[in-house]
């Protein structure tokens, strides 16, 4: 067999259609990504420090950026058919790598530097697996390639930059300007990254399926917000021990401020700009695709991570015996809970303005009380800090409901209107497998 016969039994790349939706596949390999996410709140929540808390960041922004990456690939060409699932695989070996080197990626510069090289070695795999299928997808059109190109310096600038961080502080001889340098060199990864995004344009590029778009980054939110759920529950003490009233109080308390983050997402906002985004064309659909998605979702993801890490400290105190039940919470809790759940609100209120061009007066209000709560909670007990948060967020999405009754009961007609529409045709598709066979004529 050839160099290439693996790829003729397996069957060529198929390009992406109008209607396509996201495959089951592509739900497979978001699940590597999350534990990329499980990961970053797991070694920060060891040590919760402002050097910790920005290395995370900075983590989670190159992270990001090549799942960005990765969610453009899948513009073009389905990942779950043909010979691609086979590299896809290998980028996830190499995502999975990346993930498990990330809590020594910012380890004492002192020390060895297999992590950070094990780190930047996996990224680069990962760069490099949608490098190549990119390429193969736009292989006979000639504005694509051009396109692709101008990507090509932050490609390998990133790459560089992210082997400099991990070779060089080890190498500069116990420099107290060591943690400075790598510190800074990610950080010009991230600005690399995120500017290349900007300058290259929208020319050449194509969102061929916006429903694809939009359900691909819904679900990695809503996976998101389910690892927060699975990040509290690991780490806050609660397996084990036995149920006592505060500790259910607190997990109710969880699971309702997380629910209250996904209504106000997956209400309204964005089920609208799913039909914004369906309704423009050409240029300004990959514009918006870009600015609303794959930025404005970075700082959602940010604040899921940063209320994560606060809730699981909250909880891990209130079910800890030796702590009163009366106590505030103890070192940043307060601070990381309300404020990641302002940076979710922000980069959520960010999305619609840039999506729908509107921005609801709720929202920047409840921006505004969260804010001012932050004070308070820290001079509460704890329990009584994460029902505050509860009350503020479970209060503004019952606000919406009945302030935007009139808007959002016509936007839900129209999506079950879409959805049952669609389920229709599905099942009239189907009804043909029971039909039974034509006779042959003559028979």
């Amino acid at each position: 067999m050839s160099g290439f016969g693996w790829r003729r039994r397996l069957g060529p790349a198929v390009p992406v259609a109008p209607a396509a939706r996201v495959d089951r596949f592509e739900i497979f390999f978001d699940l590597v990504f999350v534990f990329s996410f499980f990961i970053i709140t797991r070694s920060t929540a060891q040590d919760i420090r402002g050097g910790a808390l920005l290395h995370a960041l900075l983590v989670l922004a190159v992270l990001w950026w090549s799942w960005v990456v990765h969610s453009v690939v899948a513009t073009r060409i389905r990942l779950g058919e043909g010979f691609v699932p086979v590299l896809m695989t290998v980028g996830m070996a190499a995502l999975f790598t990346f993930a498990l080197s990330l809590p020594q990626a910012f380890q004492d510069v002192r020390g060895n530097a297999a992590g950070p090289v094990v780190a930047a070695v996996s990224y680069i795999v990962v760069r490099l697996v949608h490098m190549l299928l990119y390429l193969h997808a736009v292989r006979d059109s000639p504005n694509e390639r051009r396109q692709l190109m101008r990507f090509a310096p932050e490609v390998v600038g990133s790459t560089l930059l992210l082997l400099a961080a991990a070779l060089i502080p080890p190498a500069m001889h116990e420099s107290a300007a060591a943690p400075l340098v790598r510190d800074g060199l990610w950080a010009l990864v991230v600005l690399l990254q995120y500017t290349t995004g900007q300058l290259a344009g929208t020319w050449g590029w194509g969102v061929a399926s916006a429903e694809h778009w939009t359900e691909r980054y819904d679900l990695i939110l809503i996976i998101a917000l389910g690892e927060s759920v699975i990040s509290v529950g690991v780490g806050s003490n609660l397996i084990g021990q036995p149920p006592t009233l505060v500790a259910v109080a607190a997990a109710v308390l969880s699971i309702f401020f997380t629910a209250a983050l996904w209504w106000a997402h997956y209400d309204m906002i964005g089920p609208a700009a799913r039909i914004a985004l369906h309704a423009a064309e050409d240029g300004p659909r990959v514009a918006m695709a870009r600015d609303a998605y794959a930025y404005c979702y970075l700082p959602m993801i940010a604040g899921i991570i940063l209320f994560a890490l606060g809730a699981e400290a909250i909880v891990s105190q209130i079910t800890n015996v030796h702590v009163s039940n009366w106590a505030p919470a103890r070192g940043p809790a307060e601070p990381l809970l309300f404020g990641g759940v302002i940076l979710y609100l922000g980069g959520n209120m960010l999305f619609q303005l840039r999506a729908l061009r509107t921005l609801s007066w709720t929202r920047v209000g409840t921006l505004g009380l969260l804010a001012v709560c932050i004070p308070l909670a820290e001079r509460i007990p704890a329990l009584g800090a994460l029902a505050l948060l509860t009350v503020v967020c479970v209060g503004m999405v019952a606000a919406e409901v009945v302030i935007f009754e009139e808007g959002r009961t016509a936007l839900r007609r129209l999506i079950f209107e879409e959805r049952t529409t669609h389920e229709a045709h599905e099942a009239a598709y189907r009804a043909r497998w029971h039909e039974p066979n034509e006779p042959d004529e003559g028979e």
